[in-house]
């Protein structure tokens, strides 16, 4: 009995999610020729159009305040409302509902609904289903020129159809608002080796355009332009990985071994593509990307091939054959196999280095905008759909909070707050920097923690400028 009287606690849940172009249905009767793409599918015609129909106006309504900035977000005690414009005349609008707390009453009396009222951090993932679908479908404006408003239909339907049932809004925190890079660490030799692979491939493959290598979801190097190499990097780390996650050890006990009998040179294979060379029946189908180009954008095939932890995509302009495959795989396979011998002890090295992992006094998030790289002692799994932090969530929420703060002005500041629970949280923007500090120290007063910050900076941030 006593569970049935327990508090009930929802997190904010997508209740629909269209995309719109007013000028695709100006007259009276034509509104639903507006209307591009609608989840769920299955709501009534009158009600897309009348939703629709409110966000336009909405839109419209706060330009006659601003009319280059409308509105970009509308809360209501139930639900917000997230608007953007990818391009011009389209717009993409999330409607999400908001966490609440049900909590029971005695005497058979219908519970109480109290909705919550906090910062979400959730523009970050309307821009990212843009950024996402784009990645793999090119602009709007693209399949509008191909064919119409059916083709781009056909294309919003078939994305976001899958897109939609992989958003977990509950999981969405600061990584997703930084959409950031996690960088390996190397020496300078290791460096040196890795550049000079490139150079053989790309010289002995000309059908290669773009390469890069991640070692255990950290990137290592890339020849993508960097708003390309972020959205693929959130791709490769949070859906295409974790889909063919395995156990890998090296050496005699790899499982990758078998499959390679009578090749003892690599153990080597794609992600992508084909799953066996030797498979006569095998098909050379890669998936097909849009990345940045000088005259707007360009269409490529993505080229996933692993060797243990260590993965390289490259990235070929035209169609792939089975020829091109196999002369890939004996050129790529035996020296990448080597590469991770060497970047895995450099692991080692860098762990080594980094001292026995006990329980710090501090944990942090860090972010530099200018090239991207994040850094995480609070994350301990981060995909889409699982955020596994060593913090409390009401922690999170004032990381967020604080963000959200440091989001409305230029100017650079530090924000410091007092937990309930006796933590103090630390937040500096400095020089296109944040960093994000959770200090476990029960009776610090203001000054103390502020020299708990200084001297984390300068261990862990010895080389970045840090304004005081």
């Amino acid at each position: 009995m006593a569970s049935g009287m327990q508090e009930k606690q929802y997190t904010p849940s997508l209740l629909s999610f269209f995309i719109y172009n007013p000028t695709f249905g100006p007259r009276e009767g034509e509104e639903e020729k507006k209307i591009l793409f609608y989840h769920p599918s299955d709501v009534e015609k009158n009600e897309k159009i009348r939703n629709v129909g409110l966000c336009e106006a909405i839109v419209q309504f706060t330009r006659t305040f601003c009319p280059t900035k409308p509105a970009k977000s509308l809360h209501t005690q139930k639900n917000r409302q997230f608007f953007f414009e990818p391009e011009e005349n389209f717009w993409m609008v999330m409607v999400v509902r908001n966490p609440m707390i049900e909590k029971p009453n005695k005497d058979g009396k219908p519970p109480t609904v109290e909705y919550q009222e906090e910062e979400m951090l959730l523009p970050s993932c309307l821009l990212q289903c843009y950024s996402m679908y784009k990645l793999f479908n090119g602009t709007f404006s693209r399949a509008m020129q191909a064919g119409g408003v059916e083709l781009l239909m056909q294309k919003l339907e078939k994305f976001f159809y899958r897109y939609l049932q992989t958003l977990h809004l509950q999981s969405c925190d600061l990584l997703d608002v930084f959409g950031g890079i996690s960088f390996f660490p190397l020496d300078k030799m290791t460096y040196l080796k890795i550049q000079s692979f490139v150079n053989r491939v790309e010289e002995s493959l000309s059908l290669i355009k773009y390469t890069a290598f991640l070692y255990n979801d950290q990137l290592i190097w890339s020849g993508l332009e960097q708003d390309d190499m972020r959205i693929l990097y959130k791709y490769l780390t949070t859906s295409l990985f974790p889909r063919h996650s395995e156990p890998e050890l090296a050496g005699r006990d790899s499982p990758m071994r078998p499959e390679v009998a009578g090749n003892l040179l690599h153990y080597g294979r794609f992600l992508t593509g084909p799953t066996n060379l030797k498979d006569p029946e095998a098909k050379f189908r890669f998936p097909k990307i849009f990345v940045s180009a000088e005259d707007g954008y360009e269409e490529l095939h993505l080229i996933v091939y692993k060797v243990h932890s260590l993965l390289c995509f490259l990235i070929a302009s035209v169609e792939l054959t089975r020829e091109f495959c196999e002369q890939l795989d004996s050129l790529v396979g035996p020296q990448l196999t080597l590469l991770a011998s060497d970047i895995c002890e450099q692991f080692t090295i860098n762990r080594r280095i980094s001292g026995p992992e006990k329980e710090p006094q501090f944990k942090f998030i860090y972010f530099n905008h200018m090239n991207l790289a994040e850094k995480s002692t609070i994350h301990m799994r981060k995909t889409a759909s699982v955020c596994l932090t060593s913090v409390h969530p009401d922690l999170m929420k004032i990381l967020g909070d604080i963000n959200c703060d440091f989001a409305r002005v230029d100017e650079d500041e530090e924000i410091i707050v007092k937990a309930m629970t006796d933590y103090w949280v630390v937040g500096k923007k400095s020089d296109q920097r944040e960093l994000y500090v959770i200090l476990n120290q029960k009776n610090a007063n203001l000054i103390e923690v502020n020299e708990e910050v200084k001297r984390l900076c300068a261990t862990q941030f010895n080389n970045i400028f840090f304004l005081d």
